[in-house]
């Protein structure tokens, strides 16, 4: 079983979901309690940077078409490429995986270096790759398919028959949700997401025996996949 790529006095748990799900509001509302959430997409633009390792082995993997004219990776030309070639998506992501890994490791180690306890790692895949174990308790934010096609619609310029295809490339969330230790239901109102996401954060502390007064949290109680509230 992989390990959490840290081992100080700092401790990072898992946030995931599917696509329009709301993992990304969630994360940001947690950033306001104070809480550092660190992006893998962030840390996946980062190791391909311009003049990066990581870029060059994309492009001897891929070829210089996925460059744009000024030089930077061109992540949706290699989106589409991968989309579709599951061949293609295992070489990429065993390539970027190693240099996304070295990235949280020093971004950890710096929080630790500032004291904090306690780091959230947002992250879409964490499931799909056998990473879950390493980011315990893992958090899920997910949606009913209607609510994430209505918010593609209204976000995206595309069919809808584009959207559920995208929608059905993804892990069922109900597959995620069997491997997830809390689960967010964003089905309703901004004020109700805001409360699940305060409850699980306060139940991620709560379970880890960390003061969760640091995130100024009030407690509401929160449903999750083991059981307890």
């Amino acid at each position: 079983m992989p390990q959490s790529p840290l081992a100080m006095a700092i401790h990072v748990f898992g946030l995931t979901g599917g696509i329009a799900t709301g993992k990304s509001t969630v994360a940001d509302l947690w950033r306001k309690r104070g809480l550092p959430v660190i992006d893998a997409d962030e840390l996946a633009r980062e190791v391909v940077a311009p003049g990066s390792s990581g870029l060059g082995a994309v492009v001897k993997l891929f070829g210089a078409i996925v460059l744009k004219p000024d030089g930077a990776l061109d992540r949706a030309r290699v989106a589409r490429r991968v989309f579709s070639d599951s061949s293609a998506r295992a070489s990429l992501e065993a390539l970027l995986h190693p240099l996304i890994d070295d990235a949280l490791k020093s971004r950890t180690q710096e929080l630790a270096r500032r004291g904090e306890p306690l780091a959230c790692y947002e992250a879409p895949l964490l499931v799909e790759t056998g990473r879950a174990d390493a980011f315990r308790p893992l958090v899920l934010v997910a949606a009913a398919e209607t609510t994430q096609v209505q918010r593609l619609l209204q976000r995206d310029a595309t069919s809808e028959q584009e959207i559920r295809s995208r929608i059905a490339a993804q892990l069922p969330l109900a597959r995620k949700a069997a491997k997830a230790d809390l689960l967010i239901i964003n089905d309703g109102t901004y004020p109700q997401l805001l409360a699940q996401a305060d409850s699980a954060l306060a139940e991620v502390c709560r379970r880890l025996n960390l003061d969760d007064v640091r995130y100024s949290i009030v407690p509401s109680g929160m449903p999750n996949r083991q059981g307890s509230s």
